[in-house]
């Protein structure tokens, strides 16, 4: 695709570009039409090796359609440059199409784009090779126009095809995680919803926070809470590598986390796999998370669910700090928060201390400092000697001893029993 510029096929004595007149000539792009076949096989080979998500495609596919939509690029170009018009609404819409196979085979949209730059820097040399200086100008402006255009085309398919495929696979979220959460995960076809049931799932049901942006007059509180949701949900897929069943709201969640575990043993094995995780969704959210987690068979999930709930909720209602938590970690404040005879005598035992609202938040600060006054000092900001003062005047008006072992005990399990029943203690919301 060489040719003499002597001879004027692109030079000023044929008369292709007149400056005088304005005009532009339209036979420049019979010379991109010269090896049509040559010209796509060089940019397909160029497109392979420059984008490897090309190059990984099956040669049957890349040497077959992708080489026809190159192909019919380049004529399109060639026709840009004869008729100086855009190219006509049918090829666009076979572009449209192209990029929406693309978006289907999950290639990235910059690489499709980018396929087409190539394409265009090709024919941009094969017009410079053979063309004077001052006629490029025009050249470059019609092409650019015409990228353009398929460039936009290209995105309007991908974009439609790729809402599309969200909608199917969300759709088909939705249903497995609806048949789960309703103990019809039997019933489920996952092979044809694109989704593999494991062995084990882990429920984690947990608490979140309010982001700061969300208490701004100048942001609007619903745009906040919905990107602290889109964070969240896109932080999950992202560290699990795969769409995660889950249920958002403003202030809770619901997530079902696969694992390869028994479930008798998943909640404390993945562990720290979960506390890794929940790390890497408060840092981006940002807000705090406290989460309960139970592990069950999909079969079993809704017995989960409820337990993770139940966990989730002790753990903020015992005022535990942000954090992963599975019953092991919470044996005895899940057994005392449980409703029962029990529990309501061992709430009433604090009823005396309602006269001063300070001395249960004291009592609870203590146990949270494991019994050293200073720290509670510290915590509460007051000093040691006030400390002192109020736990002697809980011993005194709960008739309990906080130097003997047993009373000591019992007040632990009161404070815990007060703290379920109260629907003012700390955490709750």
């Amino acid at each position: 695709m060489t040719g003499d510029k002597g001879a004027g096929r692109f030079g000023k004595g044929a008369g292709r570009f007149d400056k005088g007149a304005g005009r532009f000539d339209k036979s420049v792009g019979r010379f991109l039409i010269a090896d049509v076949p040559g010209l796509a096989a060089r940019v397909t080979q160029r497109i392979a090796d420059d984008l490897p998500v090309y190059g990984r495609l099956p040669a049957e596919e890349l040497h077959g359609d992708v080489r026809t939509i190159v192909g019919m690029t380049i004529r399109a170009f060639a026709e840009v440059l004869r008729t100086e018009r855009m190219p006509p609404p049918e090829f666009l819409e076979k572009v449209r199409l192209s990029a929406a196979r693309r978006a289907e085979e999950r290639l990235p949209v910059d690489a499709v784009v980018s396929a087409y730059h190539y394409g265009a820097a090709i024919c941009v040399e094969e017009v410079t090779a053979t063309a004077e200086p001052h006629e490029l100008i025009e050249a470059h402006r019609l092409l650019l126009d015409c990228l353009r255009e398929i460039t936009s085309a290209v995105t309007a398919g991908y974009v439609a095809e790729s809402q599309s495929l969200i909608g199917e696979r969300d759709a088909a979220r939705h249903t497995v995680l609806s048949a789960l959460l309703d103990g019809r995960g039997a019933e489920l076809d996952p092979a044809h919803l694109g989704i593999r049931l494991p062995p084990c799932y882990l429920a984690l049901a947990f608490t979140i926070g309010r982001h700061p942006d969300e208490d701004r007059a100048d942001v609007d509180a619903t745009v906040a809470s919905r990107r602290k949701i889109r964070r969240l949900r896109t932080e999950l897929d992202r560290a699990l590598g795969h769409p995660v069943l889950t249920r958002l709201s403003a202030d809770e969640g619901l997530a079902l986390i696969p694992s390869d575990s028994a479930p008798d043993r998943a909640a404390d094995t993945d562990r720290a796999r979960l506390a890794k995780l929940t790390a890497s969704l408060v840092t981006v959210s940002g807000v705090p998370l406290t989460a309960g987690v139970a592990a069950s068979t999909p079969a079993e999930v809704p017995r989960a669910v409820r337990l993770a709930t139940e966990l989730r909720d002790t753990a903020v209602g015992t005022g535990r700090p942000p954090g992963v938590y599975p019953l092991t970690s919470l044996l005895l404040d899940y057994q005392l928060t449980r409703a029962s005879p029990a529990r309501a005598h061992l709430a009433a035992l604090l009823s005396p201390l309602t006269e001063g609202p300070d001395l249960p938040a004291t009592l609870r600060t203590y146990f949270a400092s494991n019994l050293d006054r200073r720290e509670t000092a510290s915590r509460l900001h007051v000093h040691p000697n006030t400390v002192d003062y109020r736990l002697r005047r809980i011993a005194t008006l709960t008739g309990l001893d906080l130097t003997a072992h047993t009373d000591l005990l019992t007040l632990r399990a009161a404070l815990t029993a007060h703290d379920a029943t109260d629907p003012q203690r700390p955490g709750r919301t």
